[in-house]
């Protein structure tokens, strides 16, 4: 039987998912690197899109649907997007600051979340650890 949890992916395409992660994280840290910003402003900012966790205080679905938003590449990569096109580029290292943690989170095992509970995200149940994969009972 193979391993499976509700929802979350397993095998070759959680290891993919979770590369994916690695060269996110990589190349937004290079092309950071090359804004020439400070990297006090880096890591200060690193964990601002955790702050979405906040709506799970008013229950998962939610807080998993804020938490979402957030850490999706489609608002990020919609943002340089537009800054690239109006010549704005000034904002483009707080997207690279913002697509590392997405990154990161992902290479972490920490993936987007299902509305029943935190825990419960497409790479696996947090509560058996990021990223790792539980056996379905049966």
């Amino acid at each position: 039987m193979n391993p499976i949890s509700d929802g979350a992916v397993s095998g070759p395409v959680r290891i993919w998912l979770r590369a994916e992660g690695f060269a996110v994280v990589a190349l937004s840290v290079l092309l950071y690197r090359s804004s020439g910003r400070s990297w006090w402003i880096f890591l200060a900012l690193l964990l601002t899109p955790d702050l979405s966790m906040l709506p799970y205080l008013i229950n998962p679905k939610v807080g998993g649907a804020s938490y979402n938003i957030v850490h999706s590449y489609f608002l990020p990569l919609v943002l340089a997007a537009v800054a690239i096109t109006l010549g704005e580029t000034a904002m483009l290292p707080y997207v690279l600051i913002w697509m590392t943690h997405i990154g990161l989170d992902r290479l972490l095992g920490y993936g987007l979340k299902y509305p029943t509970a935190f825990g419960r995200t497409h790479l696996g149940n947090l509560a058996n650890g990021p990223g790792r994969v539980v056996k379905a009972a049966g």
